[in-house]
């Protein structure tokens, strides 16, 4: 099971945190520090799986994949597989490229939504759920055309609520 899904800059600030775990925030921020610790020390030059006994506990481990300024890192127990835990991570980093086209720290920030969006389609309650990027982008899409269409009924009958109530003064002026 997938326990957590960081993806954080190179000064450690969080700009995705997913736990599917219940953690409380104290103990989040302590994983974070922590992990920070770890990758940041590390070179450019070694193995992206990282052994974290001494943050996670036992049979927890943390594979990660640095990419221009984020951190994109995965928390998962000894039922997933490692490697296919990398390929997930490239997964959802080819997945948001799809959405921002080359994409940079500031995307992650300002489409918050869409970030979570594409990460609730890969993973599902600390479950793989898909692995294919065409089908993930297929399933965004069509979530971010609902919620227009759903936005747009919304503020026309929202109009049409005020047209109607104004209505009335209308007539007794």
């Amino acid at each position: 099971m997938i326990r957590a899904v960081i993806v954080m800059n190179t000064q450690g600030k969080p700009r995705l945190l997913r736990f599917y775990e219940f953690q409380p925030p104290e103990k989040q921020k302590e994983l974070i520090r922590s992990i920070y610790g770890v990758l940041s020390s590390r070179a450019d030059n070694v193995s992206n799986f990282v052994k974290t006994d001494a943050i996670f506990g036992q049979d927890t481990r943390v594979v990660y994949k640095h990419l221009a300024t984020l951190y994109f890192v995965f928390v998962f127990d000894s039922s997933e597989n490692e490697l296919a835990m990398l390929d997930l991570i490239q997964v959802f980093v080819e997945t948001l490229e799809r959405c921002f086209k080359n994409v940079c720290e500031l995307d992650l920030v300002f489409n918050f939504s869409k970030l979570h969006a594409v990460l609730d389609e890969i993973i599902f309650a600390g479950q793989v759920v898909e692995t294919s990027s065409e089908q993930v982008m297929k399933a965004v899409e069509e979530i971010a055309r609902n919620s227009l269409s759903l936005s747009l009924s919304l503020s026309l009958s929202l109009s049409l609520s005020l047209s109607l109530v104004h209505a009335p003064m209308r007539m007794l002026l």
